[in-house]
């Protein structure tokens, strides 16, 4: 027993020590490690402001491309590193020394991570060195000399190329008449240029690279009504590199003429001097000049000054590729946006631009209007490809152009001088750096794809390129989004309650995308047609053939994105969570699983992940409470009761979370960072008091029963945005009244009558009423609304006959859509009612004979987007 007991405590002494041992070698691995995390952060620090301008330094040399292209994956690395740092490094902290001793094999774990992670460091320091090394053996030397600096008022190398390349723009030659769909638009731009009106005024036109602004003002330029009334005309490119002094001067030469002596006077004048000699010349002269390829407000600054307005019709026309340039280069200036051309404008155009039209058999012909339908209606693209295939001799050889139709589109507009690729990436080179990383993202989306906007602003929060500021995140990721569709690079395929909620980007601007990434191992594309992606690619885009992907082996690369867009593929036990996706951000998951498809437990392990979007789940494992980093928990499917596990609320992290769980959340209160909670189908609000997510901001609940109670939900302090669907009656509203900063609220169900007191708060600016079947007008309630400028009522939303809207209500509105309101007869107007409105749409009102008179002058429309 002695020799038990005695062996027994030797035996403990020597497991202490051996743990004393452990816990020292930890301590000291920690001290090292945490002077090469010091290292490695300062480095990266370095590293991300060298980037930040490295699109411009690499311009036009190739070696310089590859040498930033290491720089920033050593960069991507060193983040991965860093992050895995600080995750291994929180974990057990505040652990005591009791448990640590229970505990021996966790910490051989952990210690055998923090090795790892000094060994990656080691690893990417010696990387950090090579690329230095590189830089003097193969000469790459002035860096900061090689690329353009932007958009500036002094030449560069860049300079000459680029003024080359926008006079090939002009796609239409001179002689030729405009082309169809764009005869109404020189009709009333003619009239805003001829109109009576003395003081000089700025007519601006935008739109996308190749949908023919060039072409437009060149019409117009030459127009004989245009010749007769302004005497002196000119013309100028101005482009991305400018030079004040070159368009005043290029100006100057257009009226004065080229005489030797005139020339010589020119050269010796300073910018000041070439401005007020410009001014002499035009103060007494009704002129038209015409500012072709403007891109930022200060060139346009830096030449007005010397465009007198001696109110005598003077007149300018600026064509832009950026709605911001047009808007703000005249206050009171006309500014017309350039649509792309609908399917039968694209035929004409095609058509024409054809050399032999009789050459089209009927198969033939629906070759090319397949082809023509994929230009989506731009002019460019339309021109290129008329031309192509006129020198393409029957039906085998067209087959072949539409087989590869960009490809076969980009090389013939250069044989011909019309680069499209170069024409577009005049747009994307202008792009300031964060904009740049967005843009390229699009590429990842297949094509013809309409993506919704949160879809791709949340995407790039995860992907960290949307800044920290004073502001959200979701808002300045909005603001960025718009940024790009007031540059004509995306367009917009819907909105609803005045914000962009659906997107797309034209194939040759896709195209585009997917070629820069590729450039930048920015991302790369698996697909049938496109097996092989670049080991040094972050981000893999899969468009088919997914389970041949997961075949590969990925577990040496340090994937940052994965996105599925497989649509067949539902076998998720085929992702190998731990070993191949371990540092992802992003798991995007869209396929047809049926709602067959379990998710491994393995997604726990993904302590990285920020974006999760999965469809056609069935169940999701108790292991998704270990993403503490998740933002954006996106699960969709058609099953009607389907719950979230209560880890969920781990998810300390989480601001979007949308899944149609129809069983409560407990302790959804803990999800403090929360913005957006949307399909709610239970009655979650119960047993929750919901004062800790100050931060959410829309709400949306469906499958709503009278018995639920709502009245928590005025403990949201900061709600927005409130979508409430009921298949009965609603719950008590009055609730609504203490949501002070609610401004969009739609009710879709059974209300009959709005409490005596008004429940909706002044905050209110737009509303959806819906199936509401009310009997009484709701009008004389919803007219004193002081910021109410939206309004729908659909679907039965009322069952009475008439509704009054007296003096002084509706102050601010500014829509109205009434919709299958099947009893309405009559509609009172007073006369100071809706002193604002803009729009309105009445449809299936069978019983409503008459508007009020004003009414009759508003503008009549289907408003689509203003109702999902």
């Amino acid at each position: 027993m002695y020799c038990c007991n005695t062996r027994f405590k030797k035996d403990k002494t020597r497991k202490v020590q051996k743990l004393g041992d452990f816990l020292i070698q930890e301590v000291n691995l920690r001290l090292s490690l945490r002077k090469e995390v010091q290292w490695l952060r300062n480095e990266l620090l370095y590293m991300q402001s060298f980037l930040k301008d490295a699109e411009e330094k690499q311009v036009g040399d190739h070696r310089v491309q590859l040498w930033v292209a290491d720089i920033n994956s050593v960069a991507n690395d060193a983040v991965g590193i860093l992050e895995t740092y600080s995750f291994e490094a929180s974990k057990g902290d505040d652990d005591g020394f009791a448990s640590r001793l229970k505990a021996c094999a966790c910490i051989c774990r952990k210690e055998a991570k923090f090795y790892d992670i000094s060994k990656e460091i080691q690893s990417l320091k010696q990387r950090v060195v090579d690329i230095s090394r590189r830089r003097e053996t193969y000469g790459i030397r002035n860096i900061d000399n090689i690329a353009g600096e932007g958009p500036s008022n002094r030449p560069n190398n860049r300079s000459a190329m680029v003024r080359t390349l926008r006079r090939t723009t002009s796609y239409v030659d001179d002689q030729d008449q405009i082309f169809v769909g764009f005869q109404d638009v020189v009709k009333r731009l003619l009239a805003e240029l001829l109109k009576a009106e003395p003081h000089r005024s700025a007519i601006s036109i935008y739109g996308m690279g190749g949908l023919g602004k060039t072409t437009l003002a060149r019409n117009l330029y030459n127009s004989p009504d245009i010749v007769s009334s302004f005497p002196t005309r000119a013309w100028i490119c101005v482009s991305q590199e400018y030079n004040t002094m070159d368009l005043l001067m290029s100006i100057i030469k257009s009226i004065q003429g080229r005489t030797k002596e005139d020339l010589d006077l020119l050269e010796k004048m300073t910018e000041i001097d070439l401005e007020c000699h410009l001014r002499d010349l035009l103060k007494e002269r009704k002129y038209l000049v015409v500012v072709d390829d403007l891109w930022h407000t200060e060139a346009w600054k830096s030449l007005k000054r010397a465009f007198p307005d001696s109110k005598n019709g003077s007149r300018v026309i600026i064509t832009t590729r950026k709605e911001e340039v047009a808007e703000r280069a005249d206050n009171k200036g006309f500014v017309h946006k350039l649509r792309y051309l609908d399917q039968e404008e694209s035929w004409d155009l095609f058509c024409k631009k054809l050399l032999d039209v009789r050459v089209m058999v009927p198969t033939m012909e629906r070759l090319a209007k397949d082809m023509v339908d994929k230009c989506k209606g731009l002019p460019l693209a339309i021109v290129v490809l008329s031309g192509l295939l006129s020198h393409k001799k029957g039906l085998e050889q067209w087959q072949k152009v539409k087989d590869h139709l960009w490809k076969n589109i980009k090389r013939d507009s250069e044989k011909d001088s019309v680069p499209i690729s170069n024409i577009l990436s005049l747009s994307y080179n202008d792009l300031p750096t964060e904009l740049k990383k967005c843009f390229l993202y699009f590429g990842i989306f297949p094509e013809d794809h309409v993506i919704p906007a949160e879809d791709i602003t949340r995407l790039w929060l995860a992907e960290g390129f949307i800044p920290r500021e004073e502001e959200r995140m979701e808002d300045v990721a909005e603001d960025f989004l718009n940024e790009l569709i007031r540059r004509s690079l995306v367009q917009v395929a819907r909105t609803f309650w005045e914000e962009v909620t659906e997107c797309r980007i034209h194939d040759l601007l896709r195209d585009l995308a997917v070629e820069k990434a590729s450039e930048e191992k920015f991302f790369g594309i698996y697909d049938q047609r496109n097996h092989p992606i670049s080991a040094l690619c972050l981000r893999h885009v899969i468009h088919g053939q997914a389970q041949r992907y997961l075949s590969l082996d990925l577990s040496n690369l340090k994937l940052r994105s994965v996105l599925f867009f497989d649509r067949d593929f539902y076998k998720l036990s085929l992702i190998k969570f731990r070993n191949q996706f371990q540092h992802i951000y992003v798991l995007y998951l869209d396929s047809r699983g049926g709602n067959t498809s379990k998710l491994p437990d393995a997604i726990g392990s993904l302590y990285h992940l920020k974006f999760l979007r999965l469809r056609g789940i069935r169940v999701l494992p108790s292991s998704i409470g270990n993403l503490k980093n998740l933002q954006t928990l996106d699960v969709q499917n058609n099953l009607d009761r389907w719950q979230l596990p209560p880890e969920t609320a781990d998810l300390v992290n989480l601001r979007h979370l949308l899944a149609p769980y129809s069983k409560p959340l407990k302790h959804i209160n803990k999800l403090t960072s929360l913005q957006v909670l949307q399909s709610i189908r239970c009655d979650q609000w119960k047993d929750v008091d919901p004062v800790d997510l100050v931060n959410v901001r829309e709400l949306s609940m469906y499958y709503i029963k009278k018995s639920y109670s709502l009245n928590n939900i005025s403990s949201l302090q900061n709600l927005s945005n409130l979508e409430l669907w009921c298949d009965e009656s609603l719950p008590a509203l009055e609730f609504l009244s203490s949501c002070q900063k609610l401004q969009k609220l739609r009710l879709e169900g059974r209300i009959e009558k709005l409490p005596p007191s008004n429940p909706f708060p002044n905050s209110i600016t737009m509303m959806i009423l819906s199936s509401s079947y009310l009997m009484e007008d709701p009008m004389p309630i919803l007219g004193m609304l002081p910021n109410l400028r939206y309004l729908e009522l659909l679907w039965k939303a009322y069952s009475g006959e008439e509704i009054t809207c007296s003096d002084n209500s509706f102050s601010q509105l500014e829509f109205l859509r009434l919709f299958d309101l099947v009893n309405l007869e009559r509609w009172d107007l007073g006369t100071s009612a809706m002193p604002l409105i803009k729009g309105l749409s009445i449809n299936h009102c069978p019983m409503l004979k008459e508007i009020p008179e004003r009414m009759k002058d508003v503008e009549r429309s289907e408003m689509s987007d203003l109702s999902a």
